[in-house]
């Protein structure tokens, strides 16, 4: 998202929270063949040629307490700190991101303090905040991630910058105003890489 910032800085990037596996969905075996078949397929050749260091986590968590500790680093002016913070200890050193224990020290890693952030978990403060974010998703149709939503529109799937910035260039063109709540079209991109 930094290379799209960089091309377009006018550009506001909002970054939504969305549950893989809420609540009562299982959740995948780690071990498991298919994590195993699609992270050999699909996730290590595309970090590999993006340069990007990922690891096969070896826990698959609940991650509404990570979407809750991101959440709450908005309110504190550290979102992307945060948000990168929980990503990189996710898939690059596979930590349980589910964990009060595991977010709190990610965010006194980033400077944030981390007990403030323990007492807004326990709480549940910003629970109904990422529950909004997940009911605007299943009203827009989005089953998915990542998922780009830009002028009443919605673009699937892992994009190049070339793709993401052609496909918020052709948005901003085509529509001036707010989309209504309902499944959203999907814009075919070309993705190259």
């Amino acid at each position: 998202m930094r290379e799209v910032k960089r091309r377009i800085p006018e550009l506001v990037i909002v970054w939504r929270a969305f549950e893989l596996r809420p609540e009562p969905v299982p959740t995948l075996d780690p071990q498991g063949e298919y994590l195993r078949r699609a992270w050999a397929q699909a996730v290590y050749p595309l970090a590999e040629k993006l340069g990007m260091l990922m690891r096969r986590p070896p826990v698959q968590p609940r991650s509404r307490l990570a979407h809750e500790a991101a959440a709450w680093a908005r309110h504190q002016g550290a979102f992307d700190l945060m948000n990168e913070a929980i990503f990189r200890a996710f898939f690059e050193r596979g930590e349980d991101i589910g964990q009060s224990d595991v977010l709190v020290a990610l965010a006194e890693s980033v400077g944030l303090k981390g007990e403030a952030l323990r007492r807004a978990l326990d709480h549940h403060e910003y629970r109904s905040e990422v529950l909004a974010d997940e009911q605007l998703a299943a009203r827009y149709g989005l089953c998915g991630v990542p998922a780009f939503v830009a002028g009443g529109t919605v673009l699937f799937g892992v994009q190049s910058a070339e793709a993401l910035e052609e496909f918020i260039r052709a948005t901003e063109r085509t529509s001036n105003i707010s989309p209504s709540p309902g499944p959203l079209p999907e814009r075919p991109v070309k993705i190259t890489r």
